[in-house]
């Protein structure tokens, strides 16, 4: 459950804000996120962030697509500004390769998370608000910091490879924020629907969240695709919690976002 949000505060995002107040400072302080924030990431970690990310948003997106002119959907839909899958497929063809489809690692914990957003998707479009509110804030105000520390992280000497960081499509992220926080407060919902929303924002972080939580599926997957010998990742905790900190960064964009 959420904690009890009181009448003063009228503003969904203000309501979302307070709703998961304590699972943004879970998100925000775990040792997975720190040790990111100091730029320990590797070239596998992002391949597998990636991964992630990609299956995240392409249900997300093909969902808002879907439902693109329902009333709680259509004000906070900007498909120009903000899509995620393209950059990710560029990103995912640059280190993958052009077969990348075929390599694409999904762990149950991110399956899990898209069978959900497909599911109120076709059931309550309305509760997308949440996820699309969670998701693309976090990614839009973390962006650019994230995205120098991965190229400095993987001595990357381009660009190439860091799509997914980069909204071309939004000149101010500070003023983009702001209208897209306007126009989800203006969208219409009764009560019950728009305390179902807030639940909806609390399931959202457990989801990314839980994403960090398949460390040896996402280590034979990695052997099978990278050729790390499975017997190595077993037995070795410390790269088995290397392998698995890539997962958790899918938190990141949640756990950093200013409200």
């Amino acid at each position: 459950l959420f904690p009890v949000v009181t009448d003063v505060i009228h503003d969904l995002s203000e309501q979302i804000k307070a709703a998961t107040k304590d699972n943004h400072v879970r998100a925000e302080n775990t040792q997975l996120m720190l040790s990111y924030q100091k730029g320990q990431i590797t070239l596998v970690q992002y391949k597998v962030l990636l991964c992630s990310l990609y299956e995240i948003y392409k249900a997300l997106e093909e969902e808002l697509d879907r439902n693109a002119s329902h009333p709680a959907v259509a004000p906070i839909y900007f498909p120009q500004e903000l899509a995620r899958v393209e950059s990710l497929e560029r990103d995912l063809e640059h280190f993958w390769g052009s077969e990348w489809r075929k390599k694409v690692i999904v762990p149950a914990a991110t399956q899990r998370y898209g069978q959900r957003l497909r599911k109120i998707g076709r059931e309550n479009p309305e509760l997308l608000v949440a996820h699309a509110y969670t998701r693309y804030l976090g990614d839009l105000s973390g962006g650019q910091v994230l995205g120098k520390i991965t190229q400095k992280s993987l001595g990357l000497i381009s660009k190439d490879g860091l799509s997914f960081f980069q909204f071309p499509g939004v000149s101010s992220p500070n003023r983009f924020k702001q209208l897209y926080r306007s126009r989800m407060n203006s969208i219409e919902l009764t009560e019950e629907e728009k305390a179902a929303v807030l639940e909806e924002a609390v399931l959202a972080f457990e989801l990314n969240i839980q994403v960090s939580d398949l460390r040896d599926q996402t280590a034979e997957s990695l052997c099978k695709h990278d050729r790390f010998p499975a017997a190595i990742l077993r037995s070795s905790p410390i790269l088995q919690y290397t392998v698995g900190l890539c997962l958790a960064l899918a938190t990141i964009g949640v756990g950093i976002y200013a409200l």
